[in-house]
């Protein structure tokens, strides 16, 4: 957001503060009004990927399976899930009616796939953003606030920055015109260098247009690696999501790739007291156990930092 950018230097330094391990002020659950909690929890569809890829799930059944399964009232589907769908209006309806029969709220679509709106060429740069703008009018049709894209590109970084803020800039006319945001995962490549995503925020400047700071993905290349801790507390002042990845847990239910009080006390020193989306990506446990193992961490972690 454009409030967000002017006050960016001083929102990252107060999150880049709570990378420390000292004990660290946090926002106490008094100071919310209504006692609303610190964060609220959804679910990631790709949390259940080998499940849906299978056939063993319908997407349309995703927000029933959320809600009674897992206790989760927020959902963030993924198009791979119902790739054709974009523009069915039918099944976008039954979608959404199913979602709000279970008092499932939905909050995004994540989109891949759908082209390179950072491409070099100018031709594939506008049937990107025209590919995209299908999905921006499927995530109004589901009351969605956001839709998730990629910042693909090639070349030298400035180019990159400049040929991504010029596809955003265009997808974003379409994100105005159907009143859903257009929100940037740190997802591989330059997108995973945290000061890199931020200076593409800050070039584009649109109220629309944040971030979508993801735990684990921050492998720029291989064996290159950007700080985790740094890249999210560098991303949160522009965050309308938050995605706490996970994979492997310790016996006492720790995420062992990342430090989840750590990670959550800079999301919240942000002041972002929205959604953290659970997205399991584990092996060594089922992803129905992989779920439960993550929600239980983040409820844990919540009354922590409210203590």
């Amino acid at each position: 957001m454009n409030r967000r950018t002017f006050l960016g230097t001083t929102a990252v330094a107060a999150a880049l503060a709570a990378c420390s391990t000292g004990p660290q002020s946090v926002p106490s659950a008094s100071t919310q009004p209504d006692a609303v909690p610190l964060f609220r929890i959804s679910l990631a569809e790709w949390s259940l990927h080998r499940t849906l890829f299978k056939k063993d799930l319908n997407n349309l059944d995703f927000p029933l399976v959320a809600r009674r399964d897992y206790g989760i009232d927020a959902v963030e589907y993924v198009n791979a899930f119902f790739k054709d769908k974009p523009r069915d209006s039918a099944y976008l309806a039954e979608l959404r009616q199913r979602a709000a029969g279970e008092g499932v709220r939905s909050l995004l679509i994540m989109i891949d796939g759908e082209g390179e709106l950072g491409a070099a060429d100018k031709n594939a740069r506008l049937k990107a953003v025209e590919q995209h703008t299908r999905w921006l009018e499927a995530a109004s049709a589901l009351g969605c606030h956001s839709i998730r894209v990629n910042a693909n590109s090639a070349g030298p970084r400035a180019e990159q920055e400049r040929l991504l803020a010029d596809g955003f800039a265009q997808l974003l006319i379409q994100a105005d015109r159907v009143g859903v945001n257009v929100i940037v995962e740190n997802h591989g490549g330059l997108s995973s260098d945290g000061a890199f995503l931020v200076g593409v925020m800050r070039r584009v400047g649109h109220p629309r247009f944040g971030s979508l700071p993801d735990f684990g993905n921050f492998t720029i290349e291989r064996g290159v690696e950007y700080d985790r801790y740094q890249g999210v507390a560098e991303l949160m002042p522009f965050a309308k999501a938050v995605s706490a990845k996970s994979h492997d847990f310790d016996t006492n239910g720790n995420e062992t790739h990342t430090d989840y009080l750590r990670m959550l006390r800079i999301v919240t020193t942000a002041s972002y007291h929205g959604y953290v989306g659970i997205e399991y990506e584990g092996n060594q446990l089922s992803e129905a156990e992989g779920i439960r193992a993550t929600k239980a961490l983040l409820e844990r972690v919540r009354t922590q930092l409210a203590g």
